[in-house]
């Protein structure tokens, strides 16, 4: 299947300069997709971006948790794991939500790679776990202004 993952990079960043953060991609992408800073109380705060775009396949079926299993090949403890859900075709279509993970909420497996599923996937769609509601959407953004935000 054809993944748009600039794209996903890319329209996350767009969305997130529209909420005010500075957007820096680097000369190579060896670990984050890009550094996003924004000046908050008088405190500037620095979040490194990982994206990883979702993009369910005719044949997924309904899981419980859903989002990003794999390598991540850098981690920081200030860092976004975004994660936007995309139906299932992509075509000329936004993702149908974003959702800013701290790292606290990304596991380490023992033979995966990480784990962080905030989302169910149930009739052929992504949907936000409740518990992990504050984490998409505006308010996933505004919880990244928190100067806790590795704690959140």
């Amino acid at each position: 299947m054809a993944t748009r993952d600039y794209f996903a990079e890319l329209y996350v960043a767009g969305i997130m300069g529209d909420a005010g953060w500075s957007v820096y991609f680097p000369k190579r992408d060896v670990g984050f997709d890009f550094i996003a800073s924004k000046e908050v109380s008088g405190c500037v705060l620095i979040r490194p971006v990982q994206v990883k775009g979702r993009y369910p396949s005719e044949e997924k079926t309904n899981k419980v948790a859903y989002g990003y299993i794999g390598k991540l090949s850098q981690v920081h403890d200030d860092m976004v794991l975004a994660l936007p859900f995309f139906p299932r075709d992509v075509t000329g279509v936004a993702p149908d939500f974003i959702a800013y993970m701290p790292r606290r909420s990304i596991n380490l497996q023992s033979s995966r790679g990480y784990a962080c599923q905030p989302a169910s996937f149930v009739s052929g769609s992504a949907r936000p776990r409740k518990t992990y509601l504050k984490y998409f959407g505006s308010a996933g953004l505004l919880l990244m202004e928190s100067p806790n935000w590795a704690n959140a």
